[in-house]
C-alpha cells in the first residue's frame, strides 16, 4: 500500500482469501453443527474481530506513524484485561496482573527505541483508529472463547469468515475491481500473498485455536513479543545490534509471559 493496492482492498482480499482457505480447510476434518443462537453469535464476534479490526487497522496505520501505532497496540492485553473480569468474571490473579506489567515495560523499552511516541494534530485521527482497532481485538478475544469451548477451531473459523466476507463485499468489492492488478510486480505478488496466508489465514487460526486451551487474557498477553521478535530478527540478519536493554527487555517480556501462563494451583477440600 497504497502503491499497488488501496488499504479497503487489501482489507477485502485478507478477509475473502482467508474464508476461501477456512472453507477448503473445513472440508479435511471434522465440522460440527452450530446452533442457531451461537450462529448468531458468530456473526456479531465476526463483526468486531474480522471486519471492523480490519479496517481501522490498516487504515489506522495509513494515517499514523509505526511507532505510534505499536505503542498504541500495548493497550489490547489491558482491555482484555478488563473486558474478562466484567464479560466472563475471570479472575484476575497477582501473577497474571505481575506478569502483564512486566511485559508491558518490556515492549514499551523496545518500542522507545525505535523512534519517538508523538501524538499530535497529523496522526490523531490514525491513532485513534488504531486505539478503535485494539478495542475492537480485545471484544472479539473475550466474545469469542466461549464459542471457542464449544466448537473446534475449524467450524467456528469457516463462519465467522463467512459472516466476515458478506460485511466486507460492499465496501470493498468496488475498489478491489479498480486495482490495477496488470501493473503488480512479483514482490507485490509475493507480498499480498504473504498477508492473506500467514498473517491472516494463519494467524487467525493460531490465536483461535490457543483460544480453546488458554484464557483470552494469556492469548493477548503474546502481541508482547512482537516488538522482541522483530529486533531478534533484525538482530540475526545484521539490520540490528544487540544492546543491554533490549537483552533486558527482552527477559522482562519472558518473564511476563511465563508469569501470566503460571495456572494457580487448586486448593484441596
Amino acid at each position: 500500500m497504497p502503491d499497488y493496492i488501496s488499504p479497503i482492498a487489501l482489507v477485502f482480499l485478507r478477509i475473502l482469501g482467508a474464508g476461501v482457505l477456512f472453507w477448503i480447510t473445513s472440508l479435511f476434518v471434522t465440522i460440527q453443527k452450530v446452533e442457531k443462537q451461537d450462529m448468531k453469535r458468530m456473526a456479531l464476534v465476526a463483526l468486531f474481530g474480522v471486519v471492523i479490526n480490519q479496517i481501522f487497522f490498516i487504515y489506522g496505520l495509513s494515517l499514523t506513524t509505526p511507532i505510534n501505532s505499536s505503542i498504541i497496540m500495548i493497550s489490547n492485553p489491558i482491555m482484555v484485561f478488563i473486558f474478562t473480569l466484567f464479560i466472563l468474571k475471570e479472575r484476575i490473579t497477582v501473577l497474571k496482573t505481575s506478569g502483564l506489567i512486566l511485559a508491558i515495560i518490556g515492549a514499551v523499552m523496545i518500542l522507545s527505541l525505535r523512534g519517538n511516541f508523538e501524538v499530535g494534530s497529523e496522526t490523531i485521527a490514525g491513532d485513534l483508529m488504531t486505539l478503535i482497532n485494539s478495542a475492537s481485538w480485545a471484544i472479539f478475544i473475550v466474545m469469542a472463547k466461549p464459542i471457542m469451548q464449544k466448537y473446534n477451531t475449524a467450524t467456528a473459523m469457516r463462519w465467522m469468515f463467512l459472516f466476515g466476507s458478506i460485511y466486507i463485499l460492499p465496501i470493498g468489492f468496488i475498489e478491489t475491481l479498480h486495482t490495477n492488478w496488470s501493473g503488480f510486480t512479483g514482490h507485490a505478488v509475493f507480498a499480498l500473498f504473504f498477508v492473506v496466508v500467514m498473517t491472516t489465514f494463519f494467524a487467525y487460526f493460531l490465536n483461535v485455536f490457543g483460544l480453546q486451551v488458554l484464557s483470552p487474557n494469556t492469548v493477548s498477553a503474546y502481541i508482547y513479543l512482537q516488538p522482541f521478535l522483530a529486533s531478534l530478527f533484525a538482530i540475526l540478519i545484521g539490520e540490528d545490534k544487540l544492546t543491554p536493554t533490549k537483552l533486558f527487555s527482552g527477559i522482562l517480556i519472558i518473564l511476563g509471559l511465563y508469569l501470566v501462563n503460571i495456572k494457580p494451583k487448586k486448593i484441596k477440600e
